[in-house]
């Protein structure tokens, strides 16, 4: 048993091993760490960012193998509803996954929205004329093209992303080609005095938005997990396409870190006028190859954004699908299109979602934008599905479950450990802004919603809690 039969009514199994992966890391690489860099050096104040990148490894490492265990044994659409539901719908009914799906209607485009905001700040690169008003323009005009492209069959939408993954791949392997032509050890290695001092009261804020900025940049380890219900042979799919996604993901973002630092002087990225903090690998391009290269790469950087905002797209839209066909969130979102079965209604609110979330990074910053979607995942999600593994383990040992974590329950002890810190650091890192409390304030709101909706669908608190099991058809098959 390697997951649940094909469906006969909803999706269908066609995205193999390859297209997993490329799927996975086209979302996790994408435009984050050619805009991020900066911010990490500026969040660590010198060259031992790198620690950051570092410590956002280990948390999605960790974090990715409580993925690989619940995307095999439970691979349905929606990815972390089902895993929710199934582990409290004993307790609390239906709260936990209707919390889940209400949270990521928001912090999945609000992911994306930080695609385009990159996407736009590397384009100001070839057109330094562009404005305010037209980069807006330009990125509304990105999410709508998005949005377009994945209104059709998946079996079209995985051969345009095996073809977007290779130009990200080239991309990044372009700038660390060229930052090795030219690489400065001595620069790169350039640490300022105190730099690993653990005692000094900058170092563990650093740390914390560091690792903050870090997750962020893996985050899309999980994308298949949200098409679980379209993944081939599931069981051997979802986790080898996590854990591959995350070690090749890793080696690049070490290699292009490194090389960035050794030909960019750090303190050029943390100067605001300088291209270097928008730009970076365009700076990087034009110190070693000339303004041609860079121009070129550029464009190629670009296209890389653009892959990663459709990813997210893809595999976030299938979310509240399987929550509205089992009646665990609103009823709308449960239609498919007639010929190429795709969530209309999801797809089109989170292309909304993404557009309103743009304009909010565009008139405020990334790093704002970036605290904000991590802080609002954090509870529902992270540390909510880390939970679910154990208490899946104990009440229903007889799951099938073709993969297992390694060394449990260490990762999900270390994974959940990362998250709080990640968490509790939150509102220090950006003053005035509030990111605990509005993720505090969604979450009730949230609440509020579901005991509305539980009224209306006499459903626990106003009904009878709910004691079925799902899966059991995919382990007799």
């Amino acid at each position: 048993m390697s997951g649940s039969p094909p469906p006969t009514d909803g999706f269908v199994r066609r995205v193999g091993l390859f297209q997993a992966t490329a799927i996975n890391m086209s979302q996790m690489c994408g435009i984050g760490p050619f805009v991020t860099i900066p911010l990490m050096v500026t969040a660590f104040g010198g060259p031992q960012a790198v620690v950051g990148f570092a410590a956002g490894a280990v948390l999605a490492l960790c974090d990715g193998l409580v993925w690989a265990e619940l995307g095999a044994a439970m691979p349905g659409s929606g990815g972390s509803y089902v895993y929710l539901r199934q582990a409290f719908q004993h307790r609390t009914g239906r709260l936990a996954p209707f919390l889940f799906v209400w949270t990521a209607m928001l912090f999945i485009p609000l992911i994306m929205s930080t695609g385009v905001v990159g996407l736009v700040q590397y384009l100001g690169y070839l057109a330094p004329g562009l404005g305010r008003t037209g980069g807006d323009l330009t990125g509304l005009g990105v999410i709508a093209l998005v949005v377009a492209l994945l209104w059709r069959g998946i079996d079209h939408i995985a051969r345009i992303t095996a073809v977007l993954w290779t130009v990200m791949i080239a991309s990044v392997l372009l700038v660390i080609a060229a930052a090795a032509t030219d690489f400065d050890a001595h620069l790169a290695f350039a640490y300022p005095a105190h730099a690993f001092d653990l005692t000094s009261g900058r170092f563990w804020p650093g740390f914390a938005a560091g690792l903050t900025i870090g997750i962020y940049d893996y985050l899309g380890y999980n994308t298949t997990a949200y098409m679980g219900a379209e993944i081939k042979d599931p069981g051997r799919t979802l986790p080898r396409s996590v854990l591959f996604s995350i070690l090749g993901i890793m080696a690049v973002y070490l290699l292009l870190q490194i090389g960035t630092l050794g030909v960019v002087d750090w303190h050029r990225m943390t100067d605001p006028h300088d291209i270097a903090s928008t730009s970076v690998a365009s700076a990087v391009l034009e110190a070693t190859w000339g303004e041609g290269a860079a121009r070129t790469v550029t464009v190629l950087i670009l296209i890389t954004a653009f892959a990663s905002v459709f990813t997210g797209l893809l595999g976030g839209s299938r979310v509240p699908y399987d929550a509205a066909r089992d009646r665990v969130f609103f009823r709308p979102y449960e239609k498919l299109h007639p010929r190429h079965r795709f969530p209309v209604l999801g797809l089109a609110t989170m292309g909304v979602i993404t557009a309103v979330g743009f304009l909010i990074g565009r008139h405020t910053d990334l790093t704002t934008l970036i605290q904000l979607l991590t802080t609002v995942m954090v509870v529902v999600q992270a540390l909510a599905q880390i939970v679910a593994l154990t208490a899946l383990r104990r009440r229903r040992p007889e799951l099938p479950r073709p993969y297992r974590m390694w060394l449990y329950p260490l990762p999900s002890l270390v994974a959940f450990a990362g998250w709080c810190v990640i968490y509790g650091y939150a509102d220090r890192n950006s003053p005035g802004r509030h990111p605990v409390e509005w993720s505090l304030a969604w979450l009730a709101l949230g609440g509020g919603a579901f005991l509305v909706w539980a009224r209306l669908e006499r459903v626990w608190p106003f009904g009878e809690r709910e004691t079925g099991e799902g899966y059991d058809a995919a382990a007799a098959g």
